[in-house]
């Protein structure tokens, strides 16, 4: 009973964990840009914003607030594989090592840009940052192409070859050095996510090696019945799943030979 109870706590609770991330965004990772083609990306940025008109009320902060759950929410779901004596992996660990870097950036983010503030900021009517501040969504740009690792000579030539065709206002020119920030925080959380999801698959996997390993033990004719179950409950055919699994059957004795095949 206590064994059913717990598959049934680890199958609501990660199926509800994976419904949460299923329309997540992925990292943002755009080809790579030398200084000269930032500068040209620069240009044609410019070109292709169009600036809404009219009061609209603040979308960043409150992306802010929804990056800081979600982080905590996989803070508390790696924190609790540790606790079970789970392996995680070098991301997962680097998360939680540095979590108090990120809850500062997070805190700083709130003071320095206050609702007031993100609110009078010029707000983009197309693109799929359509009512966020046109400054945030050329911070995305920037982080999107070169990794996220930024310097100030590369981000100087960006805004300058962008402030060629539109003159970015002097609020805005303010609000680069917060909004970076806040970039950062978003690709950090949907890399976070990721990280997130290869952790439950690796839930997953413990789970039906620990039942297959019980049962080749204790009842070996039964092994094509706990192999059918899995089969049917569609498990993720992911690496992270699959990887896992692998690892706790391989060398565990010919009798776990069928579930490994």
């Amino acid at each position: 009973m206590h064994e059913l109870l717990s598959h049934l706590r680890l199958h609501f609770m990660e199926n509800d964990i994976t419904r949460k991330f299923a329309n997540e965004q992925p990292p943002l990772r755009a080809e790579l840009f030398s200084i000269e083609q930032l500068e040209n990306h620069g240009r044609r940025l410019a070109e292709s914003h169009k600036i809404k008109t009219g009061y609209l009320k603040d979308k960043l902060l409150k992306r802010l607030a929804d990056n800081e759950r979600i982080l905590i929410e996989i803070r508390n779901l790696l924190t609790e594989a540790i606790r079970d004596g789970r392996l995680i992996t070098p991301a997962g660990e680097w998360l939680l090592d540095n979590f108090y870097l990120i809850e500062d950036n997070i805190h700083t983010g709130k003071k320095h840009l206050p609702k007031e503030y993100s609110e009078s900021l010029p707000k983009l009517a197309n693109t799929a940052n359509a009512g966020l501040p046109r400054v945030y969504d050329i911070a995305l740009e920037i982080i999107s192409h070169s990794d996220g690792r930024l310097d100030f000579e590369s981000l100087k030539k960006f805004i300058s070859a962008y402030q060629e065709g539109v003159t970015l206002q002097i609020g805005e020119l303010w609000a680069i050095p917060i909004t970076l920030r806040l970039a950062l925080i978003e690709n950090l959380r949907r890399v976070s996510v990721r990280v997130a999801i290869d952790r439950i698959n690796q839930n997953l996997a413990d789970y039906w090696a620990g039942i297959m390993m019980k049962t080749a033990e204790q009842d070996p004719k039964s092994l094509i019945i706990v192999i059918a179950d899995m089969a049917r409950s569609g498990p993720p055919m992911e690496s992270s799943f699959v990887a896992e699994l692998i690892r706790q059957l391989i060398w565990k004795g010919p009798s776990l030979a069928l579930p490994f095949t």
